[in-house]
């Protein structure tokens, strides 16, 4: 805190001190300026190069296919299941190696509790690989 001199009254003087602001700002000022130049390095790394002529997987395994359509009901390829035997189907594939994908086909008006409710099934079931089938972009959209 401050204090007066020179003049009558003898009280606090009210006004900021900002000595200490300029002192702290031209240190983070200096810190700055040192740890800016260091990291602007990037880490090089030397990537392998892909073997064009390498072996290919002996056999993909084909994906499940979940239809949900938008009143609830679910298709296992295209053969109507509940949800206790999608559970007990997901269970069965999950331990499977290498696990298949499952990929969720869902209609554009399901809502989006049927279909949390059908990925918290797979994630419980131990599913890994989940994916969601789209239709492709007009091809004039881009």
């Amino acid at each position: 805190m401050a204090m007066s001199v020179g003049n009558n009254e003898g009280g606090v003087n009210a006004e900021i001190n900002i000595t200490p602001l300029a002192d702290v700002m031209l240190v983070l000022l200096i810190i700055f300026m040192i740890t800016a130049p260091l990291s602007s390095h990037k880490i090089k790394v030397t990537l392998p190069q892909a073997n064009p002529h390498a072996e290919k997987p002996k056999k993909a395994v084909p994906p499940i296919d979940l239809a949900v359509e938008k009143d609830g009901s679910l298709f296992w390829n295209d053969s109507q299941v509940t949800q206790a035997e999608l559970h007990a189907k997901l269970m069965v594939m999950a331990q499977k190696s290498p696990q298949p994908p499952l990929q969720i086909r869902a209609d554009k008006t399901t809502r989006y509790r049927v279909i949390r409710k059908v990925l918290e099934t797979a994630k419980g079931s131990g599913m890994v690989h989940i994916q969601f089938v789209t239709n492709a972009p007009p091809k004039g959209s881009e």
